[in-house]
């Protein structure tokens, strides 16, 4: 495994936030503008017209490969270190670059601790962290024989959605999966409830957790899938397309938030030094009011880009606009401050 270069020899006071334009690179590009940083995009070619198109959200530089894989190319990370570039990870980061290649070969500085992707990306393993956490999580099924109600099959990653198969009961599931991939899929209870995906933000800096955002997701085709279920005979497909933006009962933000600190808990204790910057629960609120949680995003979500310039809860840790891009930005601005900067990348 190479190791990470240090940003002990870059020149601070030149810092550049980069990261692959997708997912939710505009904000984090217009987050970065608002604090005062130059901004480098990772892009390919088909994408290159859209990334230049918004006048405060586009990229001060773009850097142009054929494949987001690219990024692990000597030449480009090379080119990314000469620019003093810290990086910022999102969901197709980790999906089109890999978890692996991401720990074993990628040296530019990233904002985030990397260790936590062995953790999000496996979910055993991730579901062991969230009941070290604390967190009510559904049960997971060692084998089909072991299915006793509803279920949901899952393949591990970020996959905005794909690779999900539910069914009933083991008679089903057994049917609608492959049996050779039997392996790669974690079989897990199905929760009845109203699904909710909080953001939090754990600042190393000002060492507080903050909840920036809660949103729910629109998936293909089964949040429209009443309007045709009686035409057609065709699986539930859940591939996120969309988000909406959701305010709960002020009543339940407390379970929410205890869940976010015992997330974080957990992971200095797991893997040292833990869960910081941008995170997110996704959650079930079942008929008890009560909550259970499903899976972790270890860094910055899609469900974020609804709040480019604040959310209901941003408001009340900041005056003024607030997107957890720039909160990323004012974090990195923080601690090349109080030279903390190497706390803060890894």
């Amino acid at each position: 495994m190479k190791r990470t270069e240090t940003t002990a020899g870059y020149d601070q006071k030149q810092i550049a936030i980069a990261t692959i334009c997708s997912h939710s690179s505009l904000q984090i590009f217009h987050g970065a503008r608002q604090e005062g940083f130059r901004t480098i995009g990772i892009c390919t070619r088909e994408r290159q017209k859209l990334y230049e198109s918004f006048p405060l959200a586009s990229p001060d530089r773009l850097i142009v490969v054929d494949r987001f894989a690219d990024l692990l190319d000597e030449e480009v990370q090379e080119d990314l270190l000469r620019e003093n570039a810290v990086v910022i990870p999102h969901g197709s980061f980790v999906e089109y670059v890999g978890a692996d290649e991401i720990l074993a070969r990628f040296r530019v500085p990233t904002y985030g601790n990397k260790q936590v992707l062995p953790w999000e990306s496996d979910r055993r393993k991730q579901h062991q962290w969230l009941i070290a956490a604390g967190i009510a999580v559904p049960r997971i099924y060692p084998t089909l024989d072991a299915i006793d109600g509803p279920v949901i099959a899952k393949l591990s990653g970020a996959k905005g959605g794909r690779g999900l198969v539910h069914a009933r009961n083991r008679q089903e599931i057994a049917k609608r999966i492959d049996p050779a991939l039997i392996d790669q899929y974690t079989l897990q209870e199905y929760i009845f409830g109203t699904r909710y995906y909080p953001h939090y933000f754990y600042s190393q800096i000002r060492s507080r957790l903050e909840m920036l955002g809660i949103d729910r997701r629109d998936e293909t085709n089964i949040d429209e899938i009443y309007r045709y279920h009686d035409l057609i005979d065709r699986p539930p497909t859940y591939v996120v397309v969309g988000n909406r933006p959701v305010v709960v009962r002020e009543s339940l933000l407390g379970g929410l938030f205890d869940y976010g600190e015992g997330l974080v808990a957990a992971s200095q204790r797991l893997f040292a030094p833990g869960l910081f910057g941008p995170f997110c629960l996704e959650t079930v609120c079942r008929e008890d009011m009560k909550f259970v949680a499903f899976e972790v995003s270890a860094r910055i979500v899609a469900g974020t880009n609804l709040y480019p310039v604040g959310s209901p809860y941003s408001c009340y840790y900041f005056n003024g606009e607030m997107s957890t891009g720039r909160r990323i930005a004012i974090e990195i601005r923080e601690a090349v401050e109080q030279g903390r900067l190497e706390e803060i990348v890894t």
